[in-house]
């Protein structure tokens, strides 16, 4: 009996971090990090999403993105407007908020989410212009 019940906890945590393993697996493959000459050439005529609040993104955000406020309520609400089967390219001001905002985008089913590495400051300091 005792032997039956260790080997169904066996099978029950196996199962348990199997399936575990396969979303954080799924997620990371749906997310990527890139340079800002990558992030430059893969987002030409694709959606862009400034993560930053308001005020951060008129004082110079990337030509083409749109203004989604990581810290507002309604921040998934907003990004579910967008294909989940098409790429999403996200960034913020220094990339500490595009970690979290890429994984709340990926379990909610988009497939392919490209972050900016170092936010818009790397890709100022890398000669790439913004708009206001």
């Amino acid at each position: 009996m005792k032997t039956t019940v260790k080997l169904m906890l066996f099978v029950l945590v196996t199962v348990l971090g199997i399936s575990c393993n396969t979303k954080s697996q799924s997620q990371s493959d749906a997310i990527k990090v890139l340079t800002p000459t990558e992030f430059k050439e893969k987002s030409a005529n694709q959606t862009i999403i400034d993560i930053r609040t308001p005020q951060e993104f008129s004082q110079g955000h990337i030509e083409g993105a749109v203004n989604i406020n990581y810290y507002d309520s309604n921040f998934i609400d907003q990004i579910a407007k967008y294909d989940k089967n098409q790429p999403i390219f996200i960034y913020c001001r220094s990339g500490n908020r595009t970690s979290p905002a890429s994984k709340k985008i990926a379990d909610f089913g988009f497939t392919q989410i490209y972050d900016l590495d170092g936010g818009i400051l790397y890709w100022i300091k890398n000669n790439n212009e913004t708009v206001k």
